[in-house]
Parts: C-alpha cells; structure tokens; sequence
C-alpha cells in the first residue's frame, strides 16, 4: 500500500512540474526584461542580492522576490550561486552569457519574442484548431496565419525578426568556425527567407569570395542596406529563387507541410541547375529527429519545437526518413547529413 501511495504521490509531482513548468520560461523572461544578466556582467564579480537590488533599482520591499526569481534561474541553471564573505552572491552561466543584450550573439531577442503573448495565445486554442478547419491554431487564434499577420502587424513583425537575426548571428558564428568545409568552393550562395541576411554577412566575411543574394519577403528586406559581397532581393521563394551554386535554408523547411517544402526544393533546383561547379547543392539547416539515438535533452527540444511548428504553422520538425523523402520527390538524388550544431543538423542536398 505505501508503495501506491508513493507511486500516486510521484505521479502528482509530475503532473504539478509539467503544469507548472511555463513558470520557468516566464521566470526566465523577466530575468531578460530587467537585464539581470548585463547587471551581473556589469558588476564584473559575482553579485550579492542586496547589489543586484541596487543596481536594478527594484523596490527595497520586493528585494526578498528578487532572492525568489534568483533561486528558481540559479535552479533552471542560469545563473550559479557561490558564497562571498559569508553572503551569497550570483554569477553568470554560460547560458546566461547568451542573455546579455548588447554581447554580439545575444539570444535576447529570442527568448523575448518566442514568450511574447503573441506566441503564447494559440497554445490556448490548441484544443480548438483539433475541431476545426484552420491550417494551425496561430490561424484559429488570428484568423490569419503567421506570416500575414506579421506584414499587418509591426510589433510583431519587428520582434520576430530581429528573434531570427540574433538566433543566425549566433548560427553564422558557428558555421564558420565547424561547417566551413561546406562552404569552401562557392562563389554565390541564395540565403532564402534569410531576414536581415546575418548568416551571409558571416559567411561573406569568412570567405571573401562569396556572394551572396538574400531573398525574403519586400517587408521584411525593405530598407535593408547590402554590401559589396551581400545584397537583399524582395521575392517570393515559391515563385523564383536567383541563381546561383548553392541555396541556404535556416529554419526555413520546418515551417512548411511537405507538399509546400517540395515546391521550395524544386525551385532551389532550378537555382543551382545552371551552376558550372562541381559542388552545386542546397545547404539546410534544420533539425532531425530521432529518438533512439540522441540525448534526452536534444530530443526534448525538437518535441517541444514540433509542438511550436504544430501551434504556428503548418509545418513539422522532421526524421532523417522524413527529409530524404522530401529529398527524392523534389528531384535530388544525394544528401548529407552532419551533425555538428547542437539541436540542428547541416543537411548538403545534391541534385
């Protein structure tokens, strides 16, 4: 009988943590709001409640919800707790060292935009879309989907793109340290939907040879100045895709059903058909699920992201047979997939 009792007992616990577990990325959200990380960093040594109080200017009455919010990150990882002269004192992680806002790969923009209300309303209609015709509960919630209500809406579409831009920032810093073997060759690349162009900006300074063109929607590239080696073309990717030896797809693929991905694909076919090089492909980078073979915590992110595509959009995070089926219905015979981007893979599709 205690046996049941406990087991009935971890049950509750488990469903209390999962019912809870939003408190944890409000938690964080609030921690970016008042800058906690850039006050810690600013501080230069770890930091004593007291200080972090002071130097956030919060009210000296709410300095014990201060100590709060502080144990539950310092719990979540975010932050690391060391005791000083007989204080406690809080210094950054290397997860928070992303949160600082003016460091050059800040995830700021990301963490804010992705607990944005904007986001968060359509799990409330998850249940809802289940009945109903709509193509994702972003659509039953707006009566819209993502990408018209944010060409309508300007704070929507400012935070989701400068979200985008800070998480390729981050990804072009890594490209060209681990994948620039994928790279080498190209003299033009396509950055499709590549928003503010961060990648190609990367790329384009790692390898000084390299053009590249990024194609997105007018409202998004509008106003955007290029350079010498990158420039910015309003268009969309189902109609027309520019030349060129390779196409780039970030995050791109995931937001699509199958029959919409192996439309993209066969235009980026046709952009890398006229390419005199031996190496012509589509670059893509993106995740693949497999259950069996990754950690538990990597396989905890694509589920979650899944559910995020399942909300927002009508696409899918995909398996390795899931990719090399769209692969082969588009036309390409070869693909490759490298595995070397945490959560994301770097997927090389050869026609």
């Amino acid at each position: 009988m205690a046996t049941s009792s406990q087991n009935l007992l971890e049950a509750q616990a488990h469903i209390w943590n999962h019912i809870f577990s939003y408190i944890n990325s409000m938690a964080l959200r609030a921690a970016v709001e008042l800058r906690i990380p850039d006050a810690i960093h600013k501080h230069g040594k770890p930091i004593t409640i007291s200080q972090l109080a002071d130097a956030l200017c919060i009210n000296k009455e709410k300095s014990h919800g201060l100590y709060r919010l502080m144990r539950i990150l310092v719990h979540s990882k975010f932050f690391d707790k060391v005791t000083i002269s007989d204080q406690e004192a809080y210094s950054l992680t290397r997860a928070s060292r992303l949160l600082i806002g003016d460091d050059q790969l800040s995830l700021v923009p990301l963490a804010l935009t992705l607990t944005d209300p904007a986001f968060i309303e359509p799990f409330h209609h998850m249940s809802e879309w289940f009945r109903d015709e709509c193509p994702s509960a972003f659509f039953t919630t707006n009566g819209m989907d993502h990408w018209e209500f944010a060409a309508k809406d300007e704070k929507l579409n400012k935070g989701f793109n400068e979200a985008m831009a800070a998480d390729a920032r981050f990804m072009g810093s890594i490209l060209v340290q681990e994948c620039k073997h994928v790279f080498e060759g190209l003299k033009t690349m396509v950055d499709v939907a590549g928003g503010t162009g961060e990648v190609s900006k990367a790329l384009a300074g790692a390898f000084p040879g390299l053009k590249c063109v990024v194609l997105d929607q007018p409202h998004v590239v509008s106003g955007v100045e290029g350079s010498e080696n990158v420039w910015y073309v309003g268009g969309d990717m189902f109609e027309f895709i520019p030349p060129a030896d390779a196409v780039f797809l970030k995050w791109i693929m995931h937001n699509w059903k199958d029959e919409d991905c192996i439309k993209i694909l066969r235009k980026c076919k046709e952009a890398i058909a006229e390419s005199k090089i031996n190496g012509k492909k589509v670059i893509i980078v993106d995740m693949v699920v497999d259950e069996e073979k990754q950690p538990h915590e990597v396989t905890e992110t694509h589920l979650l992201m899944d559910v995020l595509m399942l909300a927002h959009y009508p696409g899918k995070e995909r398996t390795e047979k899931e990719w090399a089926k769209l692969f082969a219905l588009a036309g390409f015979k070869n693909y490759k997939i490298t595995s070397t981007l945490g959560v994301n893979s770097i997927i090389e599709v050869f026609p």
